[in-house]
Formats: C-alpha cells, sequence, structure tokens
C-alpha cells in the first residue's frame, strides 16, 4: 500500500484541481461565490437561534456560536458520508480513462466539504470573540489535530459510502433519511445536558459522533480542551474507518469500474 499512496501523492495536482473545479463549477455566475459558505450557516443559525433559544431558556449570546459551530460541524459530516456515496458514480468518466488511485475521487470530496467546514469555523470563531472575547485562544491549539482527525475520518467514510453506493444505487437515499434522524440524535441544536435524564439522553450519549463533535465545539466555544478520553475514542474510531477503507481499496476497487 506504500506504492499505492505515493502514486497517489504524485497524482496531487490532479485532485487539487478536480477540488478547485468542483469550488468553481459550485459557485458560478454567484455573485457572493464562496462566500455562500458563510452566509448559509450564519441563515440557519439566526433562524434555529430565534425558534430555539427561548425554548432552550439559553442567552443569544451562548447559543449563537454554540449552535453554528454544531451547523458547521453537521455541514461537514453529512457532506462528506452524502456526498461521498456518488464520489466514484460522479467520476465515472475519469475512472474509464485514467489508472489514477480511486483513493483521490474519496479525497476530492472530504478535501471540498473540510474547505467549506474551515470558512464556516472560521465565522464562528470571530462570533465567539466579538460575543465572549479571547478566552479559548489556549484551547485552540488542539483544534488542528481534531481537523486532521475529521479529515481522516471523512475521507474513509467517503470511500466505504462511495463503494456501497456504487453497488448499490439506494443507498444514497437511505442515507439521507438517515441523517435525518441522526441529526436529532445528536446534540447540535440542544446542549446534551438538557436531555440527560431522559431516553433521548442515553440515545444521543451512544451517538459515535458525539466524540467528534466535542473535539471541535469544545475548544472553539467553551475554551477548554477535550477530555483525553474523548480524543482517544475520535482517533481509534478514525483509525477502525481508515483501516476499512484502505482494506477496501485494495481488495475492492477493480470492481468499480462493473457496476459504473
Amino acid at each position: 500500500m506504500g506504492a499505492y499512496f505515493a502514486e497517489v501523492w504524485r497524482s496531487r495536482f490532479f485532485w487539487l484541481s478536480l477540488v478547485k473545479m468542483d469550488l468553481q463549477l459550485r459557485y458560478r455566475r454567484s455573485m457572493l461565490g464562496i462566500g455562500w459558505s458563510m452566509l448559509h450557516p450564519l441563515a440557519s443559525t439566526v433562524v434555529l437561534c430565534v425558534a430555539f433559544h427561548e425554548i432552550l431558556n439559553i442567552p443569544v449570546r451562548t447559543y449563537a456560536p454554540f449552535l453554528m459551530a454544531g451547523l458547521a460541524w453537521w455541514g461537514y459530516v453529512s457532506g462528506v458520508t452524502i456526498q461521498g456515496c456518488q464520489c466514484f458514480v460522479d467520476a465515472e468518466s475519469y475512472i474509464r480513462q485514467h489508472s489514477i488511485p480511486m483513493a483521490v475521487y474519496p479525497l476530492r470530496n472530504a478535501l471540498g466539504n473540510m474547505i467549506h467546514f474551515l470558512i464556516a469555523l472560521t465565522l464562528v470563531t470571530i462570533l465567539v470573540w466579538c460575543l465572549r472575547g479571547f478566552d479559548n485562544l489556549e484551547a485552540l491549539v488542539v483544534l488542528p489535530f481534531s481537523l486532521v482527525l475529521l479529515l481522516f475520518f471523512g475521507w474513509g467514510v467517503s470511500v466505504l459510502a462511495g463503494y456501497v453506493n456504487t453497488a448499490f444505487r439506494d443507498i444514497q437515499h437511505v442515507t439521507n433519511i438517515g441523517f435525518q434522524v441522526l441529526f436529532y440524535l445528536t446534540p447540535i441544536i440542544y446542549p446534551p445536558s438538557s436531555l440527560a435524564q431522559s431516553r433521548l439522553g442515553q440515545l444521543v450519549a451512544c451517538n459515535p459522533l458525539v466524540p467528534f463533535l466535542d473535539i471541535v465545539r469544545q475548544p472553539l466555544i467553551e475554551g477548554t480542551i477535550p477530555p483525553l478520553a474523548t480524543f482517544r475514542f475520535a482517533t481509534l474510531t478514525t483509525l477502525l474507518v481508515t483501516a476499512a477503507a484502505v482494506l477496501s481499496l485494495n481488495r475492492l476497487q477493480r470492481r468499480v469500474i462493473l457496476y459504473l
């Protein structure tokens, strides 16, 4: 596999150009361009903040950054999974014409979503500093490690979702429905403490995505470094997903063309 990933690196100009092309196509003829990556989470935050801050009895200056960070994270996780289902199907013309490693197409998806995630996180950081000051600076040192974990996790998920959806095209529709349910089982619009004594709170506690949310939101919003156990779980999960993706690339990549 070392030679395989060396080939991925040698083809970096190809997959970087694909990422650039995706961004250009997405915002072509748009006046704001990539600024929509900032406006979308901001608009969603305003709407949901107005709707829920009184229900949850949380001050706006506390709830708005909390909510925006959750929505930005959710946009990345749902994006790499749902769009990952199509990563090989959308690249059919390239796959049929070139012998470039298949790993580059899920990487294209993960990098594109990470760029939008970073833009949204920049807006969250500015909002936190404006509303609550600079008390999170020390905790932000762990954020690069969190983002690297999320990038590898997103790549692995894209590989697996792409392979499964290539063989069974209904998977993308099932994934869409599943993520609608999962959104409410993840503490994005509500703090976990609000459900601590309920059955739903027990389900939320078992959600494997929650540690990935915590390693981003706790440094940004709470100004604290997440517990080592949280990082350990997120790292172990990322390693397992990445290992499964690498194994799939090693054994199944030649079969993808049969389903396209």
